[in-house]
């Protein structure tokens, strides 16, 4: 019996006439994604896709692989048989009772493409849910038909060429196709929120490269391991990430030295703002994106954003600026991020701090601070000592 994944795109249906794009987007990350697994085969028509390891492929992982692609709504195993009522019951009786191990009830659903089908979709779905029944109940499971709220939900497709069986479906990850929507540079610091932000980004069709800012030898090595497991593990939706690594050491010292306590904060946020926009231009980048929400810590005011806003040279998307932590949480729990997020490893934010920063700054004398030195040259120094790290889900970070 031969078996493929049907996977199901949503959003992607009310593009009109951008569908093609979107739809060409989805299946190049689809074909750059299942390489690590063996490879595949796609086939799409309508709102679905039809995708067949390669031989010697892993189908296990190409499966769980498929399940983090933006764009798809919803993805799962089925069987391939002939498009007559005879190959359809014979597979139904062979393939979906496995699957209904330990569940209790079950209902049918069918869809013809092909209109020129004998049956009629409310037909076909009373046939193999006959056939269901009458296999379980020769092997002796105990199971019943539901059609309002089922276990598991058996479907039956019948295509222009063939037909499917299939039993359960995964969700998937949703959203609109990696790239899809341009490029955008996060700014990941190591802690909760800002891998949150990157994933939730992401899934709204941007590309993302990454930067993160280090105080070596304040902050360690083992502070930058943290940041690029962080970058390995949204790999696993985004594909891949480059993250860019600038040091701000010498800058904060200035700051240190050179300004008053207050201002140290928002002073250093302008500064990182300026860089990751420097940064963000020079990979084809087009926005920033933060994992700030608002009025989590003082340099989340709205006054504070108002004037670190100020600095950035591209626009600056906030995602998690309306959600508390515990939602937050939720989402970094679901992608993985979560215990990595919580190693007790410093960041550049926490050298320095004051213990009592602007909570309302104000933009003309924030830049009356600014003025009394060259951030300009220490910037410059920073960007010339850029490092970059390529990852994607399969790259080694050494244990934490």
């Amino acid at each position: 019996m031969n078996e493929l994944i049907l996977a199901k795109y949503g959003e992607l249906m009310l593009k009109g006439l951008n569908r093609r794009r979107f739809e060409d987007q989805l299946l190049r990350d689809i074909r750059f994604r299942a390489e690590r697994h063996g490879g595949c085969e796609i086939e799409h028509a309508q709102s679905a896709l039809t995708v067949t390891p390669k031989e010697g492929a892993d189908a296990d992982g190409l499966f769980d692989e498929l399940t983090r692609v933006f764009g798809l709504v919803g993805v799962g195993r089925a069987a391939v048989c002939e498009k007559n009522m005879e190959s359809i019951r014979k597979t139904a009786r062979e393939y979906i009772p496995g699957h209904l191990e330990g569940k209790k009830t079950f209902k049918v659903e069918s869809k013809r493409s092909d209109k020129s089908f004998p049956l009629k979709s409310p037909e076909i779905s009373a046939d193999i849910g006959g056939v269901i029944l009458e296999e379980t109940a020769k092997r002796g499971q105990r199971i019943k038909v539901d059609v309002n709220n089922p276990d598991v939900i058996v479907r039956v497709e019948i295509r222009e060429s063939r037909a499917f069986v299939s039993a359960g479906q995964q969700r998937g990850a949703g959203g609109i196709p990696a790239g899809s929507s341009g490029r955008g540079m996060a700014l990941l610091s190591g802690g909760i929120d800002s891998p949150v932000a990157a994933y939730m980004m992401a899934r709204r069709g941007l590309a993302l490269d990454a930067v993160h800012f280090e105080s070596f030898p304040y902050t360690s090595e083992m502070a930058r391991r943290k940041v690029l497991e962080l970058g390995r593990l949204l790999c696993l939706y985004l594909g891949r990430l480059r993250v860019h690594v600038i040091s701000v050491t010498q800058i904060q010292q200035q700051l240190k030295a050179n300004t008053i306590e207050d201002y140290f904060t928002i002073l250093l946020r302008r500064s990182m703002m300026r860089l990751a926009g420097r940064a963000a231009e020079r990979a084809g980048c087009r926005c920033l994106i933060t994992g700030e929400a608002l009025g989590q810590v003082a340099s989340q005011t709205l006054e504070a954003l108002t004037v670190t806003n100020d600095a950035s040279p591209l626009p600056v998307f906030r995602p998690c600026i309306g959600m508390d932590k515990e939602e937050i949480i939720t989402i970094s729990r679901k992608i993985g991020a979560f215990e990595t997020s919580i190693l007790p490893y410093e960041d550049c934010c926490t050298v320095f701090t004051p213990a009592r920063p602007k909570t309302r700054p104000e933009l003309a004398k924030v830049l009356e601070q600014e003025a009394l030195w060259n951030f300009q040259a220490l910037e410059d120094e920073a960007m010339a000592g850029i490092v970059r790290y390529d990852l994607t889900a399969d790259t080694v970070v050494e244990e934490l």
